[in-house]
Parts: C-alpha cells; sequence; structure tokens
C-alpha cells in the first residue's frame, strides 16, 4: 500500500465505505433483481492502493462473478465504472474519452503525489452536487462529433461470460456441460486485445481497445451532399414500432422548417423533407450517425432526386415511399423493340397479296343484322383505295364472301321463315 495503516491517521479515517458501487449497465447485468455480498475495507484500491468497500455480484445466468476493482473516488475522478473502467457516458474507453474531449488529464503516478492529487480530488468532490464529473473532465465541452459516433447506447452484456477454461484447452475438462468456464477456442496470444492492463485503461495509455476503436473512428463513413440542390428531403432509418412522428418533429424542427414527414411502418423508415435546403444540410450534418431517439440509434441519409427515384422504382419493383410492390398477375410482359426501320422495306400496313392493283381493292362488307342480304348479280360497296377517303379498318377480313350465322340459308329454321313470309 502507499502509507502503513498504523502511522498515516488520515488515511484511516477516510477509508471509503459506500452502501453501493457505481456501476454501469453492462457490469450490472441485465436482471433487475441482484444479490451482492459486501465487504467493508476488503481490498486496496488498484490506482490509489487505499482500502475500500468491495462488492461482489454474479449478473446474470451463465455469466461469471464480478467485483469492483477501484474505489469510488478514483472512479469519480474519471467518471469511470468501478469494474470495467469505462466511460459512464459513452461506454467507451478512458483513452478515446479523452482524445475525442481534447483534454489531457495527467494523474501522478508516484505514490506521495497520487496521494496529494487524491485528497484535492476528494475535496472538490465533496464541494459539489456529484451530478457533474471534477477537474478537467467537468470543464470539457460536453460532447463530440466523434464520440457521438463511437458511442454504445446498448448494454453489451457478453463481456460478462465466463473465462475461457484451461483445462478443455489442454483437452483434459472432464465436467463437460457443467463446467462453469467456456469452452471455446481462445484468442491469438499474440492479438493486442489479449493483453489489457486495467492501470493502462485507468490513466489512458498504451490501451488496445483505444487504438482499435480510435482506428475505426478515422475510417468511419460521411456523408456526402447530393449536387441536386432541389433534394431537401432526409431519410431515416432503424426506427421500430416505437419512434412516433411527433418525436421526429421534435428533433428535427429545430434545424428549419418540416415541411412534410412520412413515415413507413412497414420498412421502419421516414422522410423528412425541410422547406429549405440549408435546413436539410444543417440536419444532416447535426445527425449524421449521432441520432438517438428513444434508445435506439438512427440512420440518416440523404434522399433521392424524384428522377433517379422513379427510375430505380421502375427498375425494382419500389414504390416511391420505399414499399416493395407485388407484380400484378395477368399483365402482360414488356412489348418487344419494333425492327430497324429500312428505305428499301415495303409499307404493306394490310398484309396484302403483293400481285394486287394497289389502286382498286374490292372489299365486300356484310349488310347489318336484320336487313336481307342483295339480290344476285349486285356485288357489295365498292371502295377505291387511292380515290376515296381513308381506308377500312385493320380488323378487315381479306376480299371473298363473308356471311353472319344468322344469314346462312342452311341453318335450323331458316326455310320456315321463308315460308312464313
Amino acid at each position: 500500500m502507499a502509507t502503513s495503516l498504523g502511522a498515516n491517521t488520515y488515511n484511516r479515517q477516510n477509508w471509503e465505505d459506500a452502501d453501493f458501487p457505481i456501476l454501469c449497465q453492462t457490469c450490472l447485468g441485465e436482471n433487475p433483481y441482484i444479490r451482492m455480498s459486501k465487504e467493508k475495507y476488503g481490498k486496496e484500491c488498484k490506482i490509489c492502493a487505499r482500502p475500500f468497500t468491495v462488492f461482489r455480484w454474479c449478473p446474470g445466468t451463465r455469466m461469471r462473478f464480478k467485483k469492483t476493482e477501484v474505489c469510488q473516488t478514483c472512479s469519480k475522478m474519471k467518471n469511470v465504472c468501478q469494474t470495467c473502467l469505462l466511460d459512464l457516458e459513452y461506454g467507451l474507453p478512458i483513452q478515446v474519452r479523452d482524445t475525442g474531449l481534447d483534454i489531457k488529464d495527467d494523474v501522478p503516478k508516484s505514490d506521495v503525489n497520487k496521494e496529494y492529487y487524491t485528497q484535492n480530488a476528494e475535496r472538490e468532490i465533496g464541494n459539489s452536487d456529484g451530478t457533474r464529473p471534477v477537474g478537467l473532465l467537468g470543464k470539457a465541452p460536453s460532447s463530440s462529433e466523434m464520440l457521438l459516433k463511437l458511442a454504445r447506447t446498448t448494454p453489451y452484456y457478453k463481456r460478462n461470460r465466463p473465462h475461457i477454461c484451461s483445462f478443455w484447452v489442454k483437452g483434459e475438462c472432464k465436467r463437460g456441460e457443467e463446467c462453469p468456464y467456456r469452452h471455446e477456442k481462445p484468442t491469438d496470444p499474440d492479438d493486442p486485445l489479449a493483453d489489457q492492463n486495467i492501470k493502462d485503461r485507468y490513466y489512458g495509455i498504451n490501451d488496445p481497445v483505444a487504438d482499435k476503436l480510435l482506428k475505426r473512428a478515422s475510417t468511419m463513413p460521411r456523408l456526402d451532399t447530393p449536387e441536386d440542390k432541389t433534394i431537401t428531403t432526409l431519410y431515416v432509418g432503424g426506427m421500430g414500432d416505437t419512434i412516433s412522428d411527433a418525436e421526429l418533429r421534435n428533433h428535427f424542427y429545430q434545424f428549419g422548417e418540416i415541411r412534410t414527414t412520412t413515415i413507413v411502418q412497414r420498412q421502419q423508415c421516414a422522410f423528412i423533407q425541410f422547406a429549405t435546403r440549408q435546413a436539410a444540410e444543417l440536419a444532416a450534418e447535426k445527425s449524421f450517425n449521432k441520432l438517438i431517439i428513444n434508445g435506439r440509434r438512427l440512420t440518416v441519409k440523404w434522399g433521392r432526386s424524384q428522377a433517379a427515384r422513379g427510375k430505380e422504382a421502375y427498375q425494382d419493383g419500389v414504390s416511391e415511399m420505399g414499399i416493395r410492390l407485388d407484380p400484378v398477375p395477368g399483365l402482360p410482359g414488356a412489348l418487344p423493340q419494333p425492327p430497324a426501320l429500312e428505305e428499301d422495306t415495303p409499307t404493306n400496313y394490310f398484309n396484302l397479296d403483293p400481285g394486287t392493283s394497289p389502286n382498286v381493292m374490292n372489299i365486300s362488307l356484310p349488310p347489318p343484322p336484320g336487313i336481307n342480304p342483295p339480290p344476285p348479280g349486285f356485288g357489295a360497296p365498292m371502295f377505291h383505295m387511292g380515290s376515296m377517303g381513308p381506308p377500312p379498318p385493320m380488323g378487315m377480313r381479306p376480299p371473298g364472301h363473308i356471311h353472319y350465322p344468322s344469314q346462312d340459308p342452311q341453318r335450323m329454321g331458316a326455310h320456315a321463315a321463308r315460308h312464313g313470309d
């Protein structure tokens, strides 16, 4: 320990005696009913080396037992969990948080300087209301764009799983399914994530998890502004069933006037159309990768132009609102392209015999129903193609004797009808 328990009266009088630990939601577990064991002055803090009250509990079924590692004074100085030493607000390592907030809090590491620094921090914590961090962290900006992009909004309970069974790795575990440890292949020993130190994480130096997150932040995608100035619509995805139209308007109205808000429940998305392009650009910049409503991280993208949206809708069978349209049964398929017209190709629209004279063509038209056919010797009306008005309809049959079934003299009842006349 830093000082002797019998010689230093100050340290003995200020040993920590807490009733409940400072924990994050992940370390606390998903079970709302937890039984904790409390050991007063059970261990010394791994940072300041002063005895503190140790809590031990099991965060859930098939999870390992966890306990507090640092005292509450060290936890409040950095605003971190007493067990995992991750930031309580963002769920990130201290090195990532300090880089995003652009602060550098150099905690002394020698015994005497560390004790003096801790006493001053305790005095500052006692004078504050306890709702905000102390030191340089309390004076830092409230948020950062990088931190909002990397922040973990939901608990990660896999971090509470048991350790890997060393006997199973050697092939000597005889417990089988009753073994409380994991029977999985261990990670590569050369992987930097396999070598983590609690002091390096607290001081924010040489933290492999922080290095991995910082590299991820440098390669995160950006939202490019479309060149079409008529686009003033933003796409919001991943909404779920709990986010309403009023909650969307409460967030986006601060950027400018909203023209329309359309929610597509089937696709769990929404379209926010602003009145001006400037308001849409501001909303996209402030909401991309950092929009959280009701604990859900939402996806924000630019909408598409009317021409591009309509073209893709016809090709993919998707409507303008993003709804997948089912094909209508019975509709004909796409028509084939007409053949290429050539100057030498004859324009025979009626499929006539090439030997027929183009000037005159006799077409016998049947009389209307109810009128007797003309006497023998009198032909049907003549149409002169080329000398009289427009040509007959294309559905007309080629020349020949055409009659309706009712005019057939051999039909049943035709003879009796003539005698009756």
